[in-house]
């Protein structure tokens, strides 16, 4: 069974998207992050509407590695509330999805 999943965040700048995407490689919590291109997101936050520039980053990590990851990325992301959705990977090149599961195999 595929275990592939896309965790998708977004963090305030570039050197924070970088640091932090080094940081789970580094500990194997993730096979890839993709720091996107500074994008713009407008939301509600405690009352008061927000139109803030951000950095999205693309984790791809498997189900076993989701929960170390998740605990790493809330103690290193700098919101208070930081954005954390995990989308499966149904499908994809079977080559590619076992690198990813190779790469974070330290989770079982």
């Amino acid at each position: 069974m595929n275990s592939a999943l896309l965790v998708i965040t977004h963090v305030p700048d570039y050197a924070s998207a970088e640091s932090i995407a080094q940081q789970l490689i580094q500990a194997q919590l993730a096979a890839c992050v993709n720091v996107q291109a500074e994008c713009g997101s407008i939301y509600r936050w405690q009352g008061k509407l927000e139109n803030v520039r951000e950095v999205a980053l693309h984790i791809k990590t498997t189900r076993a590695a989701y929960p170390a990851l998740e605990a790493t990325l809330r103690k290193l992301h700098p919101y208070d509330l930081p954005e954390i959705i995990a989308l499966p990977i149904t499908q994809g090149l079977p080559d590619y999805l076992n690198w990813v599961a190779a790469e974070t195999r330290i989770y079982p």
